[in-house]
């Protein structure tokens, strides 16, 4: 007969040898499971490597193409742009290095440089908004008429289009020295532009930016600089709006014209001045401003070729 001790043994010898399968099972699925992590993550490290040394390559090799267009970029353009007069206007987020670099390749084009202003952060600072409104009113010279555009930069481009600006059809200023230079003070005064020695008019404008505009107001800001150009365009024989990696984009100034297709109809933009290549784009598109047409050039999404000639 079976006693209740033997019950308890058995049970327990049973539960017994559950824990230690369990305990057994477990280490092997640990180890197995173990081994296979470590696998991984030696194939990640070979992929990351991998990817690692094919962007090596890769920035190898954009290193060679923009030496070898800084070099041959002055004779691409040789010519393109002689006899005529070209602006430079630059927003506080435009990069030493491309100023100088696009205003040689300028130079190289055979274009005269008239001078240079700079469109501080005030100017497209939305909280100064109805104070450069008022100011520009004010500032009109005579005989000239403002855009009805309200926005700030529209009223402003209208403004500074007048100032920096021949006209297109006699080639002759459309404000007095007198009232140009009194224009440039009053907006210097206020903190909205700092314009350079010896500033004249010209036939051409480059609107030169950074990248991606940062900040709560970035789109605002982004804004005004695009409205601010494509008004300058209309306002002479043609201009062109240029930025480095990121102003094409929806908080760049770039990308806020090519969103608007009444922009784009008369405003050229290069979205990769930070490179030779993109330096050399911004010229030709100058020059096709010449003959009445524009273009969205570059390297982004939302550009139509890279270069004028090249659509399609």
């Amino acid at each position: 007969m079976i006693s209740m001790r033997y019950h308890i043994v058995s049970i327990t010898a049973v539960f017994l040898a559950l824990a230690v399968g369990v305990v057994l099972g477990s280490t092997a699925i640990s180890s197995r499971l173990l081994s296979g992590l470590t696998d991984d993550n030696s194939a990640l490290g070979e992929q990351v490597a991998d990817l690692q040394a094919e962007q090596n390559g890769l920035n190898a090799r954009l290193a060679d193409a923009d030496e070898f267009a800084t070099s041959v970029g002055p004779l691409a353009v040789k010519g393109l742009l002689a006899e005529r007069t070209v602006v430079l206007v630059t927003t506080t987020d435009a990069k030493p290095n491309d100023r100088d670099a696009l205003t040689e390749l300028l130079r190289a084009s055979g274009a005269t440089l008239t001078g240079e202003l700079q469109l501080t952060d005030s100017f497209t600072d939305p909280r100064k908004a109805d104070q450069l409104r008022d100011l520009v009113a004010r500032l009109q010279p005579a005989g000239t008429q403002l855009p009805t555009g309200a926005d700030p930069g529209t009223r402003a481009g209208g403004l500074l289009g007048a100032l920096l600006l021949l006209n297109k059809e006699n080639n002759q200023p459309q404000a007095s020295p007198d009232e140009t230079a009194a224009a440039l003070a009053g907006l210097a005064s206020a903190g909205f532009v700092k314009p350079g020695p010896a500033l004249r008019p010209a036939q051409l404008a480059v609107v030169l930016t950074g990248g991606a505009v940062d900040g709560d107001s970035a789109g605002d800001r982004a804004a005004t600089v695009a409205r601010f150009a494509t008004q300058l365009d209309r306002s002479g024989a043609g201009a062109v709006l240029v930025g480095g990696a990121g102003s094409a984009n929806g908080t760049g100034a770039v990308g806020v014209v090519r969103a608007d297709t009444a922009a784009t109809s008369v405003l050229s933009t290069v979205d990769n001045t930070d490179s030779a290549a993109g330096r050399v784009v911004a010229v030709l598109a100058l020059r096709e401003q010449l003959e009445g047409k524009s273009g969205r050039y570059g390297v982004a999404g939302n550009a139509e070729a890279p270069a004028p000639g090249t659509v399609g």
